[in-house]
């Protein structure tokens, strides 16, 4: 196997040259173990004794490295480097430049390497086969690498939160969050992004570029992650499931986040009052609330917003918009859970059970209205009007389960009714 990845390798043509001899190598770390010994070398004299310039450079780098210097700073993000190459390599990624193409596909890199990895592609055979899913791969490292994917394993740990992770670029962008290093810059608003992928997707907020258009009701969207979310309200697809409780879901994401409730787990820390959350979402939308910051803006009436969730809420008001529809009766709704509650009249689904009789209900309300008639019962055998007691006692009130708790502030509700009338505090309706 390894000698067929040898032959592999032997088939490519030989990128680095020797500036002193003119002579080709395969691979960086051959032609700089040549330059070591070329015959040709150029000398300086420093401090009266004759070195290469190599030894120089060498020496002078090694320098740097050891004594943890790092002269070589970024104007635009700050961020120093011990080597001006490793400066220059940095500082593409705010420039975008990629001197690097591959004459077979025109594919660009930034990085000589990544072209000489890449070039490998176009070399035919895939040498090494996953044992578990027979899926083929030009590079060792990128079988290892891939059967993670079967035993689970994710080796990179973050010592700020403890999130574990497949690969180490996984890692590495990860940890911006804890630096807040953010390196990619909008031109247009000045904002700056994490990903240089969440900036381009930004960009279309400016160009207004919606390019992916849903087939059953023509909503277009900016990202293909948006639209394929979005067309699963038509098909009511919930391909990811929880292990745990069976509970179903569109995106992964959001699966990701629910599992998050079985193990505990609330990686994002807020660090004005400590609060911790499952979510990077609910934690943004939680930050602005110490912030004042309503950055989401409606074009319609102007009212902002400190989350898009509950913009998107708030602008089906102007477009009149009922996205969500009962498969079996035809019914549109504004919002999801409007359709959720709709659809328990057809599965005659009754989740609302009344410890005082057992009798089931589909609507929290309608739980709520009956158990009055149990708490007027009580009244008249204490001799009290019901008129002279609340529907229910204080010590009830505190013992009855809170179910809807709100991913804005984490205050808990027993009733759905004043959920939603909490939750328009937060959404400014």
């Amino acid at each position: 196997m390894l000698e067929n990845y040898r032959n592999i390798i032997s088939l490519g043509e030989r990128y680095h040259k020797c500036d002193t001899c003119e002579k080709n190598f395969k691979h960086i770390s051959r032609l700089i173990k040549h330059q070591r010994t070329c015959t040709e070398k150029k000398y300086t004299e420093i401090n009266g004794y004759e070195k290469s310039f190599l030894q120089q450079t060498h020496h002078a780098l090694n320098q740097n490295i050891y004594i943890g210097e790092k002269p070589h700073k970024c104007n635009e993000c700050g961020k120093a480097f011990n080597r001006t190459a490793h400066l220059k390599l940095h500082q593409r990624i705010h420039t975008g430049e990629k001197p690097y193409q591959c004459n077979e596909c025109g594919k660009t890199f930034n990085q000589n390497a990544h072209l000489t990895q890449h070039r490998k592609v176009h070399i035919r055979g895939d040498p090494y086969t996953c044992s578990e899913c027979k899926k083929t791969f030009r590079h060792p490292s990128s079988l290892v690498q891939h059967q993670r994917i079967h035993t689970g394993e994710r080796p990179y740990k973050c010592y700020e939160c403890g999130l574990t992770f497949r690969l180490y670029v996984y890692l590495t962008l990860h940890q911006r969050i804890h630096t807040g290093e953010k390196p990619y810059k909008c031109n247009e608003c000045g904002r700056t992004f994490r990903l240089r992928s969440i900036l381009n997707q930004h960009q279309k907020i400016h160009t207004g570029e919606k390019p992916h258009k849903c087939n059953e009701c023509g909503k277009a969207f900016s990202r293909i992650s948006f639209l394929t979310g979005h067309q699963r309200i038509h098909t009511g697809e919930n391909p990811y499931v929880c292990k745990e409780c069976g509970k179903a879901f569109k995106q992964r994401s959001s699966l990701n986040q629910h599992r998050r409730i079985h193990t505990g787990e609330r990686p994002y820390k807020c660090n004005i009052c400590g609060r911790a959350f499952t979510g990077r979402t609910q934690f943004k939308q939680h930050y602005r609330r110490h912030t004042g910051e309503r950055p989401y803006k409606c074009n319609e009436c102007g009212k902002a917003f400190s989350g898009t969730p509950f913009l998107k809420r708030h602008q089906k008001l102007h477009t009149g918009e009922r996205p969500y529809k009962c498969d079996k009766c035809e019914k549109t709704y504004r919002l999801e859970e409007n359709l959720v509650q709709h659809q328990r009249i057809h599965s005659k689904v009754k989740p609302y059970k009344c410890i005082e009789c057992g009798k089931a209900f589909a609507y929290r309300t309608c739980l709520t209205r009956h158990e009055r008639i149990h708490n007027r019962d009580k009244s008249y055998e204490s001799g009290k009007t019901p008129n002279q007691i609340s529907y229910l006692t204080p010590s009830q009130r505190n013992t009855r389960k809170k179910s809807f708790q709100c991913t804005e502030c984490g205050k808990a509700f027993s009733y759905s009714a004043a959920y939603i009338r909490h939750q328009k505090l937060h959404s400014g309706e």
